[in-house]
């Protein structure tokens, strides 16, 4: 029984100390360490409860968000409207050089 407080106020203690000062809430990281070691049991769960600001890996609130912000990151371009929409404009520019009688190779009477 004595391990697991142990334990838990050793975790509390390196989390605390690789926890940025800017990440931790309402006092200063030095009083977050003395807590810690000087309330044995009680210090390391207030630390995990309220020291410390903690945000989701992926800015979702499970699996479900996880996948939303990967799929943001990279789409398919069987999906993606932007190709898509770049497949139509290159057919439709191939369309109208077509109709126009106009080649790729056809050159162009310079502008006077």
């Amino acid at each position: 029984m004595f391990i697991v407080p142990l334990a838990l106020t050793i975790y509390a203690f390196i989390d605390c100390l690789n926890t940025s000062e800017e990440d931790t809430k309402h006092l200063p990281k030095i009083a977050w360490v003395f807590i810690i070691l000087l309330f044995w049991i009680v210090g390391p769960v207030v630390w995990l409860v309220a020291g410390k600001t903690r945000q989701n890996a992926a800015g979702g609130t499970g699996p479900a968000g996880w996948q939303r912000s990967r799929r943001q990151q990279w789409v398919a371009p069987d999906d993606n409207p932007d190709f898509l929409n770049s497949l139509k404009d290159q057919e439709r520019e191939e369309q109208e050089r077509r109709e126009g009688g106009k080649g790729p190779d056809d050159k162009i009477p310079p502008a006077s």
